[in-house]
């Protein structure tokens, strides 16, 4: 017997391939990517899962591109189990979105692949980075609290409108208070009557008057007044158009360039002279001594101006009790040649200082006149501008080398120490100690205010 000729054979042959053909279909068609192997997984974890259904569609930009194979409860949370198709490049920086599909709950998930320049996420491996949306449930929440408010709102409209009012709430105070200002009107308008036909009667006169004024043709009326207002009007016109053209002194100093410029120059020049002006420092120097050989006090009294930080000007006069030594020299010829020596000395002659300083940061270099006699000085600030070493020399023909040190220890207090005439040329070496107090242009101003 030949079985393939059997119709038992071909009818379960054609159920077969029927059946074949109808699984093959159903699993192109299907979301699931698993059955033919071309799927990877994933999963994560949701606070609330609700509106997702097992077996519904995972989603890329709107795209099935999977679907979810398990919902269970892990650790209190939804742990929901994706399958997606295996060309969906998911990375470590993946990211899951649950979206509506419409207003009766439904939802779907909506898979972010990541950035490509991540590492690829392991198969099976969790997506932790969830995106939060406002679901049904939220939105009805809000819904829920708008109604509350609204009620509220309407509640209060209700008592601050009803006949008693209330003011607990501020729209009652506000209806109270209209209420209260239109009731002092009508009472305000109902006891003065007769006044307020006053009022009106005294704006009828004003206004006629000014009707009259407009009407009046005389010499002082509005007409002949406005005639005079125009005709200025039209001169000062006329004096304009004469400046735009650059007639008279105005208008050439206005149009012509040349003018302009020399105005321009000399108003900077009166500007620079000012400005240095009141840029310049100016203070004064308080200082005497007490030479120890000479057993007296030296004092001098000295005025800085200082037009710059990095230079100065200074003018001194000095009160020396030891004076000016001169010495002479005598010779006689006789029998016997000799030399007489004579030293004279000047008490309290009066000496003159006249010098330039520059700057240097903490250095200060000093030429001019110093004591009568050319000379230079040195200058150098330690401890913030509060100590100063000084060396000076003068008076070269018997040079009078000098140095000492300076504290400023209290704003323009200081005390100063050292030795004059070191190498003793003129006969006057001495140690010396004294005091002086330094005052600058701010503070003169500062005792000046003070005292009046």
């Amino acid at each position: 017997m030949n079985w393939l000729r059997v119709a038992e054979f071909k009818v379960g042959l054609f159920v077969i391939v029927v059946g074949s053909l109808i699984a093959v279909m159903s699993m192109q068609v299907s979301d699931d990517p698993s059955y033919l192997g071309r799927s990877k997984k994933a999963w994560f974890l949701l606070p609330n899962a609700g509106g997702l259904v097992k077996n519904s569609a995972v989603r890329s930009a709107g795209i099935p591109v999977g679907v979810i194979k398990d919902i269970r409860l892990q650790d209190g949370q939804a742990r929901i189990d994706i399958t997606v198709k295996s060309d969906i490049p998911l990375t470590t920086s993946a990211a899951i979105e649950i979206k509506a599909q419409g207003i009766l709950g439904d939802s779907h998930v909506e898979v972010y692949p990541g950035s490509p320049t991540d590492a690829p996420l392991p198969e099976g491996a969790q997506i932790l980075n969830i995106k939060s949306k406002g679901s049904l449930d939220t939105l009805m929440a809000e819904v829920g609290d708008v109604a509350s408010s609204l009620k509220v709102v309407a509640k209060n409209l209700e008592e601050a409108t009803s006949e008693d009012g209330t003011r607990k709430h501020i729209l009652g105070r506000i209806v109270k208070n209209i209420e209260t200002i239109t009731d002092d009107l009508a009472h305000v308008t109902s006891e003065n009557k007769d006044k307020i036909g006053e009022i009106v009667d005294e704006i009828h006169d004003v206004t006629s008057s000014l009707q009259a004024i407009a009407n009046d043709n005389s010499d002082k009326g509005f007409k002949k007044t406005w005639e005079h207002l125009s005709a200025t009007v039209k001169n000062l016109d006329d004096v304009t158009a004469k400046i735009n053209r650059g007639e008279g002194t105005i208008g050439k100093l206005v149009s012509d360039e040349s003018t302009a410029e020399k105005v321009d120059s000399a108003i900077d020049g009166i500007s620079d002279l000012v400005g240095v002006a009141s840029r310049m420092q100016t203070a004064f120097d308080f200082r005497t001594e007490y030479l120890g050989t000479v057993g007296s006090w030296k004092s001098s009294i000295g005025v800085v101006i200082q037009p710059g930080l990095d230079r100065y000007y200074y003018l001194g006069v000095v009160d020396d009790p030891a004076g000016v030594v001169e010495t002479t020299r005598t010779q006689t010829s006789g029998t016997t040649t000799s030399d007489i020596t004579q030293t004279a000395t000047y008490q309290n002659r009066i000496k003159l200082t006249l010098m330039f300083a520059k700057n240097f940061w903490d250095l200060t270099l000093r030429g001019g006149i110093i004591e009568n006699g050319g000379g230079f000085g040195v200058d150098y600030f330690f401890l913030r501008r509060k100590l100063k070493f000084t060396t000076e020399a003068f008076d070269f023909t018997r040079t009078n080398w000098r140095s000492y040190a300076t504290w400023y220890f209290y704003r323009g207090l200081y005390v100063d120490a050292g030795i004059n005439d070191t190498l003793n040329k003129n006969s006057t070496r001495s140690g010396f100690v004294g005091a002086g107090l330094y005052l600058t242009n701010d503070d003169l101003k500062l005792l000046l205010t003070r005292g009046l």
